[in-house]
């Protein structure tokens, strides 16, 4: 039997025993199939940025995440969201040409009108937007993304189902609600055919779906977000 572990998308995180958190959204190599990070976002600090954590960090059990560093360590990692500055939807609105994004540095320092193409005494204003720092070639998953069978949407993500050591991902875990009978359902990931925007697209139709067989994962049936 697989040593496999269950990563749920909103479990409490420790770091060292002290809570640090919650998982916001896991990243994964689409390719290697394997979970690569999770990000952990602090909710006792207002406006904490939101970390990259690698994964061989993590230890999941049926109460949460530990991961084995300190809080001073975890703060250390990679923020995995940026805020930058879209320019207006007008071109020559604000600063350079509309399709641009700035980022933090650039907003407040004093720019010649004649570099932006704006008249002298008008305040740009950018607005802001937040985007992934993941690595490249790797893609986010978040609870709640939708996930379409070959006839229509089953359900939406719940989190993972990881194979020990190495962190291969082996299933696609569904939301609470969608169970027939006492089955948890968990779809494979050899049928998932990709996941973009729209959410998790997978090979099967929703009677295959229901007629998956069980998944034996160390605390599935407990409560994983203590």
């Amino acid at each position: 039997m697989q040593d496999t572990v269950e990563y749920v998308i909103g479990s409490r995180v420790r770091c060292a025993g002290d809570e640090c958190g919650r998982v916001e959204f896991v990243v994964v190599d689409p390719v290697a199939e394997r979970l690569t990070h999770l990000v952990v976002r602090p909710d006792d600090v207002d406006d904490a940025p939101a970390r990259l954590v690698p994964v061989h960090l993590a230890v999941a059990g049926p109460d949460g995440i530990d991961l084995n560093c300190t809080r001073a360590r975890f703060e250390e990692f990679e923020p995995a969201l940026q805020t930058r500055f879209l320019a207006g939807t007008e071109e020559n609105t604000a600063f350079g040409r509309g399709d641009e994004v700035l980022a933090w540095p650039f907003y407040g320092l004093a720019v010649s009108p004649a570099l932006t193409g704006m008249a002298s005494g008008v305040e740009p204003r950018p607005t802001p937007t937040t985007v992934e720092r993941i690595p490249v070639g790797e893609v986010s998953v978040r609870r709640g993304e939708r996930v379409h069978a070959v006839d229509g949407e089953i359900g939406r993500v719940r989190g993972l189902v990881v194979v020990r050591p190495d962190s291969e991902v082996s299933h696609i875990l569904l939301d609470e609600g969608h169970l027939w009978g006492r089955k948890r359902v968990a779809i494979p990931i050899r049928d998932v055919a990709g996941i973009d925007d729209d959410g998790v697209a997978v090979r099967l139709t929703k009677d295959e779906i229901k007629n998956l067989p069980p998944v034996d994962v160390e605390g599935l049936d407990g409560d994983s977000e203590a």
